[in-house]
């Protein structure tokens, strides 16, 4: 039998899993039989071969008159944790996009709710179904690059002025009393935190115990859009990320494992790995990725592990709490920032290179000399994490 499914939010990032639901559909192991929308989707706007799924903006009924056994639900940030309450209530198993929940406090309601409930739950960090993960953590455990000094992630990415006014939770810390924590670490870049948490072995909240941010603005908006996060591990490593939506030359984001004896870097949207160490030359290796929602629907009929479980996520949601606590993000002086008239998009020069030196180092940007960070006053104590 096909798995029937309910997908919430279907436009924006939501198209993507109206193609993936499509070509799981096309498998013969899914249907979609709803779509959740404010506003209905018109007739082209739904891709050809998903028939004509019944549509409501009442998430509820519209699991129950579907009969759904599994939703996907890619909505605003501050909706996850209701939405996922209400799937679960009614025992039906979850696919929910990262990040799972704008709080700590909201992430354990949710976590919770739907381990209460007995539904199984798939959190959205599609790198982490790279089979790349591990194959890199194998390498680690063999020794390939000696003992394990670090964990490094840079993303420099570049986003448009009109990104930030694609929804009115776009780019906010809070909307309307309610946090968001659209930020560039907790969003558009949480797979480069989430990935080099866990090449760190610290996925779980009990895994981390001290976060240091530094959160900065080049755009008008309330959250961080070039920033950068070292968390110290339980084990006692370090895992900086460092991230920018204000790129000079955007780029492939990635995780570096600094080693003893050498390093992998991992280009996590390519499944990309290459293997440097000590009296070898430079390997390079491309892996295949499991597909979340596939990986969900194996589980529930064959039983197989889910791959993104919400307690395999608590060390992320550690750094969005230390994220949604620290002081607002500081804007950057206006001789920091540049606008590119022709792309409607701020830059600020010299980024890219301290996003690659920042992982590269492990250290914060500040510690890398950047003035502007220097002079923003940002909080340098780690704060001790509690779990």
């Amino acid at each position: 039998m096909t798995v029937p499914i309910v997908l919430a939010g279907a436009r924006g990032h939501g198209r993507w899993h109206l193609e993936n639901i499509r070509r799981l559909q096309d498998k013969g192991i899914v249907r979609l039989a709803g779509i959740c929308e404010l506003t209905p989707l018109s007739r082209d706007e739904i891709p050809e071969g998903l028939g004509s799924p019944e549509q409501s903006s009442d998430f509820g009924a519209l699991l129950d008159s579907t009969g759904a056994r599994i939703a996907v639900i890619c909505t605003p940030i501050p909706t996850h944790t209701d939405l996922a309450l209400t799937a679960a209530q009614r025992g039906v198993h979850l696919l929910l996009e990262k990040p799972p929940a704008p709080s700590y406090a909201e992430f354990r309601r949710m976590a919770d709710g739907v381990a209460e409930a007995g539904v199984a739950c798939q959190i959205g960090f599609q790198s982490l179904g790279s089979h790349a993960v591990p194959a890199i953590r194998e390498l680690i455990a063999e020794g390939a690059v000696g003992e394990v000094t670090g964990i490094g992630g840079a993303g420099a990415w570049a986003r448009a002025q009109a990104y930030y006014r694609r929804a009115p939770w776009a780019g906010k810390r809070r909307l309307n009393g309610v946090d968001v924590i659209d930020g560039a670490l907790t969003n558009p870049l949480a797979h480069a935190v989430a990935t080099a948490l866990a090449l760190a072995g610290a996925t779980h909240a009990g895994d981390v115990t001290g976060i240091e941010t530094e959160l900065l603005r080049a755009n008008d908006i309330e959250s961080d859009d070039t920033s950068c996060v070292r968390v110290t591990t339980a084990r006692g490593r370090q895992v900086t990320v460092a991230a920018t939506l204000c790129a000079e030359q955007p780029d492939e984001p990635y995780v570096l494992v600094h080693g003893s004896r050498g390093r992998i870097t991992f280009w996590y949207k390519q499944d990309r790995v290459l293997l440097q160490r000590a009296d070898h030359g430079p390997e390079e290796y491309e892996y295949g990725r499991t597909d979340l929602l596939e990986n969900l629907v194996d589980h529930l009929t064959d039983g197989a592990d889910l791959l993104v479980t919400p307690d395999g996520t608590g060390a992320f949601m550690k750094v969005v709490e230390a994220i949604r606590t620290a002081p607002d993000p500081a804007p950057l002086p206006d001789g920091a920032w540049e606008l590119l008239p022709d792309e409607d998009r701020r830059v600020v020069p010299g980024i890219d290179g301290l996003v690659a030196a920042a992982a590269d180092t492990l250290a914060l940007y500040s510690e890398l000399g950047a003035s502007w960070a220097l002079t923003a006053k940002v909080p340098k104590e780690p704060k001790e994490v509690s779990t």
